[in-house]
């Protein structure tokens, strides 16, 4: 080969040759995403659909049943799985390879749409999403805390550190686990109610005329002009409990002549265990392409920031960590590399 022969005859500009290769190899090796999984889309989509109440069988022959028969007639289809359980139905197609993952869940979607007009008013809308072998948490985190209530845990991890966490390079996505909500119960009593003369639907609107933002306008000076917004959201138990939702003679009716009212928490629809104790979970996605040992050393950065702030008894565990294993696989792939360089 004419490179070969060039080498033999000029060994100094072979040496120099190899050394810019080398060096260019390394700047391009230090550009170079790392991440634990190969960015991969699989050809396969799976429909999720909900029907509260009904049981495993029920569920099977109304929804899985029908999707599935639906499914079959997609083009490229491989193979269909469906699993049916009390109140819920997940059918997965998995399409051949050749076959393009946007373009094979495009046509699910307008299968189960074809479908979905023969369900029940009961079954929920089916939803179509994309097998994603990238979508897990780079890292995930724990929080207990033995003097501070799981609601102000909650809100403290939504407000503060989500938010935060999100601001940090390299971060795709934040979820939490098991968070506890607020939530300002209304419990209306019909008897009362019907000797009000009110309606459900009266109720209902005056609690939402009463809880929304509006704008009022501006205000002006000779160098600045601000925007005016009314807040009129109700904040407490208390608000809601005074809030007139209707009158008789003139008398103003209160939302609790009729109904009890209480701040409680909603309804988990997650829950996070910490060595059998109830926790907070946190897992941190890194957006697609990141580098995920420099995203995680970034997040770990801002955690160390923010232990003063967090709440009184708090800790933090990390109990799934993604850049170690990727730093372990970088170091066996450079040995291997200075063995083959030796």
């Amino acid at each position: 080969m004419w490179l070969t022969r060039v080498s033999v005859r000029n060994p100094y500009f072979a040496a120099v040759l190899m050394m810019t290769l080398m060096v260019l190899g390394l700047f391009s090796w230090q550009k170079l995403a790392v991440e634990e999984m190969p960015d991969v889309r699989l050809p396969m989509a799976v429909v999720e659909t909900r029907y509260t109440g009904a049981s495993p069988e029920v569920v099977e022959s109304e929804v899985s049943k029908p999707l599935e028969e639906a499914l079959n007639t997609v083009n490229g289809i491989k193979e269909i799985r469906s699993y049916s359980s009390e109140g819920s139905s997940f059918v997965v197609a998995e399409f051949e390879l050749s076959v393009d993952p946007i373009v094979a869940v495009q046509n699910v979607r307008d299968k189960v749409a074809s479908v979905q007009g023969q369900f029940r008013r009961e079954i929920g809308t089916p939803s179509v999403s994309q097998v994603d072998p990238n979508d897990k948490p780079m890292l995930s985190l724990s929080l207990t805390s033995s003097q501070t209530r799981p609601r102000e845990l909650s809100s403290w991890a939504e407000n503060v550190l989500k938010k935060r966490l999100q601001m940090v390079e390299g971060v795709g996505d934040v979820s939490l686990i098991g968070a506890v909500k607020r939530e300002i119960r209304i419990d209306i009593d019909p008897v009362r109610l019907e000797g009000s003369g009110l309606s459900l639907a009266d109720v209902a609107d005056a609690i939402k005329a009463a809880n929304q933002d509006f704008p009022a306008g501006n205000v002006s000076t000779a160098h600045k002009e601000w925007a005016i917004r009314v807040s009129g959201k109700l904040k407490s138990a208390d608000d809601f409990a005074a809030l007139a939702v209707g009158y008789r003679n003139g008398t103003p009716i209160r939302l609790d002549d009729i109904a009890a009212v209480a701040d409680t928490q909603a309804e988990q629809d997650s829950v996070s265990l910490v060595n059998g104790q109830p926790g907070l979970g946190v897992d941190v996605k890194a957006a697609r392409g990141a580098n995920e040992v420099a995203v995680a050393a970034g997040v770990k950065k801002l955690l160390t920031e923010l232990k003063p702030q967090m709440p009184a008894g708090t800790e933090l565990r990390y109990t799934y960590d993604s850049a170690e294993d990727v730093k372990k696989a970088l170091s066996s792939v450079e040995s291997m590399l200075l063995e083959g360089a030796g």
